[in-house]
């Protein structure tokens, strides 16, 4: 089975959920992951800071890297880019996880939320991926991925958090545009969703708590499903939108009780889908 021994991650919003989580899992097979995040010092509401997943990467068996960036920012997203091709010899794949949510309708959406959700999903993908593009074209087997929903124009999500829901279709268009454009240079790019709810902070802060949290899987089905993309071959996987469940089992995962929070419980289908 192909691994990642070696070839180096760069995963934004790295600092806890299903961005640690899928560096982890790169880890294990002996990767080199670099974190980048906002978070530097504990946050008294948030697990985890760039450093703490840092560490936990060199523990699982992979070469960490903590960078403080805020992806609106396009001296420090380059920066970093620079830092981490430096650093490793280069960037074979890069997930775009981070994201900002924030689910309300149009009357209670402040502008200045409107412009972060925009600027951090839409643009931040964008910028990462711009910043990373000369070194991924020239790894062996470069990805993208993108933590972004299939671009379904449905009036049900639209209709119940409207900005929210652009900025992640429009993380879903980036996805069409760039496979596109970078096909003919071997850089796949694809979207990955989950099936169900995770429990990260998120779920727990935003969409019901421990109830919800115990109706979802943890963040290693994305993890696990991440690795299965990654390790594809780049020239032969672009342009999908990919469910987590429906990845492990072309891989031939059948059983997924072990990803269940709580095995008993209904689980939750997650928002899009």
């Amino acid at each position: 089975m192909p691994d990642l021994k070696g070839r180096t991650i760069v995963v934004t919003g790295g600092s806890r959920g299903i961005g640690l989580a899928i560096g982890l899992r790169a880890a294990r097979d002996g990767a080199n992951v670099a974190v980048l995040a906002k978070t530097a010092e504990p946050h008294p509401k948030l697990p985890g800071t760039i450093h703490s997943a840092a560490a936990a990467i060199e523990e699982a068996g992979g070469r960490g890297l903590a960078l403080q960036v805020d992806i609106r920012s396009d001296e420090q997203v380059e920066a970093a880019m620079r830092t981490v091709a430096e650093t490793f010899g280069g960037i074979d794949a890069l997930v775009n996880n981070a994201s900002a949510i924030f689910l309300a309708g149009i009357a209670d959406t402040p502008m200045k939320r409107f412009d972060l959700i925009h600027q951090v999903n839409v643009r931040g993908t964008f910028l990462c991926t711009r910043a990373a593009l000369p070194y991924l074209k020239e790894a062996p087997n470069p990805h993208v991925l993108v933590m972004s929903p299939p671009p379904k124009l449905d009036p049900h999500w639209l209709g119940m958090h409207v900005a929210y829901s652009l900025s992640k279709y429009g993380m879903s268009l980036l996805v069409i545009g760039m496979a596109a454009e970078l096909r003919d240079a071997g850089v796949a790019v694809n979207a990955l969703w989950p099936a169900t709810t995770i429990d990260t902070a998120a779920v727990r802060n935003l969409l019901g708590g421990e109830d919800t949290a115990r109706r979802s899987r943890t963040p290693g089905i994305v993890a696990d499903a991440a690795h299965a993309i990654l390790t594809r071959p780049s020239r032969e996987c672009t342009g999908r939108f990919l469910i987590d469940e429906e990845v492990l089992r072309e891989a031939g995962a059948a059983d997924f009780t072990r990803y269940a929070v709580d095995p008993t419980a209904e689980l939750n289908p997650d928002l899009f889908l």
